[in-house]
């Protein structure tokens, strides 16, 4: 595996400083846990270390760095609405599914289903592309069109998830509690961003960062992309 520039890997400090990556939240939703990952408290907002952050950081990148080598499966999940286009580009760019803005339930523990409605879809759109529509009537085209759109909101991003994946990818714990829920289940490693009101303990390579900020989330899965992309080139 090719030796990444570290430098050229993660985000400037004086960037990670300006997206607010250090920020946490408020004292009073503060899980213990997070205590090791803190450097101070101000007006009531926990303050991150970044050194911390950054550790964390790079020791997700070396793990993606290796089961990507290794030929495995991540699946990117982003499921609140500041980490949408990033979790998406990412995924794209390292040939990965991905699963944006809403968790469809069963993805991994109800696989099988899961991937019979893309194989419907599919079918749908390979019966389109040959004229199958043509035949119905004008109402039942519009219905059919109606339902493929509804399909693709749902299911594109899945399209290449063949079997269940080795990993997955949050962009938040706390709004990721089903998929690492199902991951635990299925004994899919997880890898993703923890901000102070989450329990670290709860996954397998936790990187303690502002996962409110959208910046602060483009920074890391930017990082992520970086590193993996220059390890395998």
């Amino acid at each position: 595996m090719p030796e990444v520039n570290i430098q050229q890997v993660l985000p400037a400090y004086e960037d990670m400083v300006k997206s607010g990556m250090h920020f946490g939240r408020k004292k009073t939703i503060f899980h213990p846990n997070m205590k090791p990952y803190v450097y101070t408290l101000k007006d009531n907002i926990y303050i991150l270390d970044l050194i911390k952050t950054t550790d964390s950081l790079l020791k997700a990148i070396d793990y993606l760095k290796q089961v990507i080598a290794e030929g495995k499966m991540i699946l990117f999940v982003g499921l609140t609405k500041q980490s949408v286009e990033a979790t998406k580009a990412t995924a794209e760019a390292l040939n990965m599914p991905y699963v944006v803005n809403r968790w469809l339930g069963g993805t991994m523990t109800n696989f099988k289903t899961i991937i019979g409605r893309v194989k419907y879809l599919e079918d749908l759109e390979k019966k389109q592309a040959e004229g199958g529509f043509d035949l119905f009537t004008k109402k039942e085209k519009i219905l059919k069109e109606r339902e493929i759109a509804a399909l693709r909101l749902k299911f594109d991003g899945i399209r290449k998830l063949t079997r269940v994946p080795d990993i997955i990818f949050i962009t938040s714990l706390k709004g990721c509690q089903l998929p690492v829920h199902e991951a635990k289940i299925t004994n899919v490693k997880v890898v993703g961003i923890v901000n102070t009101d989450s329990d670290p303990k709860q996954i397998d390579y936790p990187i303690t960062a502002n996962d409110n900020s959208k910046r602060s989330v483009e920074l890391i899965l930017e990082a992520i992309k970086r590193g993996v992309s220059a390890a395998s080139s």
